[in-house]
């Protein structure tokens, strides 16, 4: 209890004051070849570690659904020859903290320890990785969790829509096939067991570390760690998806006094060329909360929602602009009609240079404030690390935005906003409305 304490107190005042652009990383490659990226910090006696491996749950196969998200569930429920209960009961007496999960493109390991307890916990690590049990209890429990989560997004709607769309935006897709009863079900134990050595590979992998760690100490670590993991795995292809090219609307009516609505179309990969200008406009138009536009029009001045938001969503293999509203069921065709007029006035009309100055001010200017800890920090570094952004990506981000003109907004949006191919779905009892 002291020790989980002492590291909760610890997390607290581990926050990196200097900015992004001071953060000093460095390439470390083991003896074997696993490369990772470190931020050394020896203020605190801290570690954190976050890695991807690029397999996701669009590797699950037809009827198996939430595969690759159970798998990950079930890491930490024992390895080697400790059981659940006290594989679970080292890392509490230990303070470490190591979580799994998994989405559509990637497999996620994190993992938070005092220094002192650094070799038990990479041991740890190391052994869910390699060497997990997936008991039967465990994989009951995981498994009738799952289930009961699924249970309770039938009555939320806010959830009941997102899995509406996925399936909607992408029709005949792994992204748009999600888990359900019966796919769940259909997990066997075989499937489980076979999952990690038939995914986890060094190949996929990225790592990206920070703390109280030298570059030598972490070269010896990286191959103690990820060594025993394949070298390379054959996975199944995913094809790369469009979002449809024609609108839609699917309503799945339910007795309830508000509507939620997700809506959506194509959009531009993380290394899409005209990623920032449709960042710098996606904040304008929807992403900078009370300061955007579909704010100003839907709230503000008609009082139709609580809010309206739009955000760029980047995959391996697609991209769209999505966006969410929730009003009343009287309101929901009207707040749908301003947000297109939003779209329309955003690809028709350059943005004033207030506004365009004002938005890039905002996005340069916040990002730091996401890099106030060592989990974070590390969280960061991977995602540089998964979309090939280069180590030098804190150095150039400001400056990518800051060449971002009004031209390019209107550009990218007369590319990317057409509300006449937007895929709508609403869950609940919109009035003057029908598919």
């Amino acid at each position: 209890m002291k020790n989980a304490l002492y590291l909760a107190a610890a997390l607290t005042l581990a926050g990196f004051a200097h900015p992004s652009s001071a953060l000093s990383i460095e390439k470390v490659v083991s003896p074997s070849g696993i490369e990772a990226w470190l931020v050394e910090d020896h203020h605190n006696p801290i570690i954190a570690v976050d890695f991807a491996i690029a397999a996701g749950s669009a590797t699950d196969p037809a009827g198996k659904e939430g595969l690759a998200l159970m798998t990950a569930s079930l890491l930490d429920e024992g390895a080697g020859d400790l059981d659940a209960q006290a594989f679970q009961g080292r890392l509490e007496d230990l303070a470490i903290g190591l979580t799994f999960s998994a989405d559509a493109d990637n497999f996620h390991g994190r993992l938070k320890t005092l220094s002192d307890n650094r070799d038990e916990a990479f041991k740890l690590l190391h052994l869910a990785l390699t060497k997990p049990r997936f008991d039967a209890d465990a994989v009951s429990r995981v498994r009738a969790q799952m289930l009961v989560a699924l249970q309770q997004e039938e009555q939320d709607p806010q959830a009941l829509v997102g899995r509406a769309f996925a399936g909607a935006i992408f029709p005949n897709h792994p992204y748009g096939r999600l888990s359900t009863e019966a796919s769940l079900k259909a997990i066997a134990d075989a499937d489980l067991k076979a999952w990690p050595a038939g995914h986890l590979s060094r190949d996929r992998l990225v790592i990206s570390v920070v703390g109280d760690l030298t570059p030598a100490q972490l070269s010896a670590i990286l191959d103690g760690t990820f060594g025993d993991l394949p070298a390379k795995v054959d996975l199944p292809a995913v094809a790369d998806v469009a979002a449809p090219q024609t609108g839609s609307l699917k309503i799945i009516r339910r007795p309830i006094p508000q509507s939620t609505v997700n809506f959506g179309e194509q959009g531009v990969k993380r290394n899409d060329p005209d990623w920032y200008s449709a960042y710098v406009m996606n904040y304008i138009l929807g992403g900078g909360s009370f300061s955007s536009r579909l704010m100003t029009e839907v709230r503000v001045k008609r009082g139709l929602a609580y809010g309206a938001y739009t955000a760029l969503e980047p995959y391996s293999h697609g991209a769209l602009v999505a966006g969410e509203v929730a009003t009343r069921n009287a309101k929901v065709a009207e707040s749908l009609s301003v947000i297109k007029d939003e779209f329309r006035k955003m690809a028709a009309t350059d943005v004033p240079a207030g506004e365009l100055n004002s938005a890039k001010t905002y996005l340069n200017g916040a990002f730091p404030l996401q890099m106030d800890s060592t989990t974070a920090i590390a969280g960061l570094l991977s995602v540089v690390q998964r979309d090939h952004l280069g180590i030098d990506y804190f150095d150039r981000r400001s400056g990518l935005i800051g060449k971002v003109t009004a031209a390019d907004v209107r550009r990218v949006a007369g590319k990317l906003l057409d509300p006449d191919k937007l895929t709508v779905v609403v869950v609940g009892d919109p009035q003057g409305m029908a598919e």
